[in-house]
């Protein structure tokens, strides 16, 4: 494959998402740290932004959430957080302390998984940072394949000390190391060793048998469509296919759970010509994100380095945040999204209009949830049996409230099947809200988003039909940063208190 030439919108394209997944920067900063013509990068940012990989606003361009796709296909491919989340989940419990997962990335150790331990004194290692070879323990590993365990003395950092074991595959080569780390506040290097070395040992049998079964590469099925056709005819010379095309690429790959995936099995999974494929999977290669074994061709752990980072802190709130603002200057009316919290809604992010008459609600805020749009939506989302029993004779908040059992209990009914709530002066006189729900990575409701306004600007039909359409679109677009985060509703119970 050495004789084509790369692709060079893709070189390109990964060069300006390197420098966002170091910092935001305007296009100013892209221009400067890339090298590249300023109508160049303004051609990346219009092609990344309407890919969904980051957002242009104005002169700024920041990452968004559905970059992780792209990390995300290294980390399916590989199989490791899937294979041993569970179990790492578990040896953080009776070691009581965070554990790291590691694999080898050029001269460094790279981090795909972690299960961290929340202190005061908190170890804020994310999942794709990349630690230094040469000062890290999963790096001695890496380097000298005939330890049995190693261990690093604030060498990373003041205080940070930890202790790793290799985990080897079928050949005996070490694939992986995992870490117990620790602050010297709590334990000195050889206590560590005491305490961490013991479990780690007795686990790791465990844990190679768990990567050991992953399950084998499952054939790709049918023919994809080529997606970059219709965004070229939609947005013209403008949109570089060449790009979309190439990360296309990155992504399918994301199929491969250990024995790769062949050109032809590429090209059958993007609906893309055997000849782009190839350019692309060259491209790629040039760059360090692939490696050609033969006629297959796998993902590598630097593709981590692609905003990986960054993105993988993001809590739902924060994702949803920047869709609600948008939300609001497209309507004029607040905007929020709450959780369900036992009986109460508690609001996680919130954009406010600026009027003389607004809605004063603040992040934390909690409200009774018979009484509310979105805690009768987070009811609705619920399944019949998870449901809460509300009884009879509830608070009536306003004359409006609804407070009979068996009276919330149809308007809930209806919420599910009609898919959104309106509730007119019900919590607070002169208030009205209209609410939808938003999914997580498994499906099932994890939160809701809303907007309010004051009951005497229209009424509620017009309410939802200028409204409700930019509701669900808005909470379409939350989902779909949530499904690429991974967050779920068992994830979505770390925004409660």
């Amino acid at each position: 494959m050495s004789d084509t030439l790369p692709v060079g919108p893709l070189v390109r394209g990964l060069a300006v998402l390197r420098v966002l997944a170091a910092r935001d920067a305007d296009r100013s900063v892209l221009v400067r740290s890339t090298g590249l013509a300023r109508a160049t990068v303004d051609r990346v940012v219009a092609t990344l932004d309407r890919l969904g990989l980051v957002h242009a606003d104005g002169r700024e361009v920041t990452l968004a959430p559905r970059l992780m796709e792209l990390s995300g296909a290294y980390l399916r491919g590989s199989g490791i957080p899937a294979a041993l989340g569970p179990l790492t989940r578990r040896l953080a419990d009776s070691l009581d302390e965070s554990v790291l997962v590691a694999v080898p990335d050029a001269s460094g150790a790279r981090v795909v998984h972690r299960e961290a331990r929340r202190r005061a004194v908190s170890l804020a290692f994310r999942v794709g940072d990349l630690l230094p070879g040469d000062r890290c323990a999963p790096g001695a590993l890496f380097a000298d394949h005939a330890l049995e365990w190693a261990d690093e003395d604030q060498l990373i950092e003041p205080g940070l000390i930890a202790v790793a074991v290799p985990l080897h595959d079928g050949a005996g080569r070490t694939s992986c190391a995992v870490s117990a780390v620790s602050h010297t506040s709590r334990h000195s290097l050889a206590s560590l060793r005491e305490a961490m070395l013991p479990g780690l040992l007795a686990a790791r049998g465990e844990l190679e048998a768990a990567l050991a079964a992953r399950r084998t590469r499952d054939a790709v099925a049918g023919r994809g469509h080529d997606t970059s056709l219709d965004l070229k005819r939609e947005l013209g010379p403008g949109f570089l296919q060449s790009l979309a095309r190439g990360l296309a690429v990155l992504c399918a790959l994301g199929a491969d759970t250990g024995g790769g995936l062949t050109l032809t099995e590429v090209a059958a999974s993007t609906g893309l010509a055997r000849a782009t494929v190839r350019r692309s999977l060259l491209t790629l290669i040039q760059l360090g994100y692939t490696q050609a074994d033969g006629r297959r061709f796998r993902l590598l752990p630097r593709v981590l380095e692609l905003g990986c980072a960054r993105l993988s802190g993001l809590g739902p709130a924060e994702v949803a945040q920047p869709h609600l603002a948008r939300l609001v200057a497209r309507t004029g009316e607040s905007a929020s999204m709450a959780v369900l919290d036992g009986a109460d809604i508690r609001y996680v992010a919130r954009v406010p209009t600026v009027r003389i008459m607004s809605i004063d609600i603040t992040v934390g805020t909690r409200f009774p949830a018979y009484a509310t749009s979105m805690g009768r939506v987070l009811l609705a989302g619920l399944p019949p049996g998870e449901r809460p029993e509300l009884p009879d004779g509830l608070p009536a908040l306003t004359p409006n409230t609804v407070t009979s059992a068996a009276g919330l209990a149809r308007i809930v009914e209806r919420v599910a099947a009609e898919g959104h709530a309106l509730v007119t002066e019900e919590l607070e006189e002169g208030l009205r809200s209209l609410a939808v729900p938003v999914y997580g990575a498994d499906g099932r409701v994890v939160a809701a988003v809303n907007v309010a306004q004051h009951a005497g600007r229209g009424t509620p039909s017009q309410m939802l039909r200028t409204l409700l359409p930019a509701l669900r679109a808005t909470a379409a677009l939350i989902e779909a940063d949530l499904v690429a985060l991974g967050h779920s509703s068992g994830a979505m119970t770390a925004v409660r208190p």
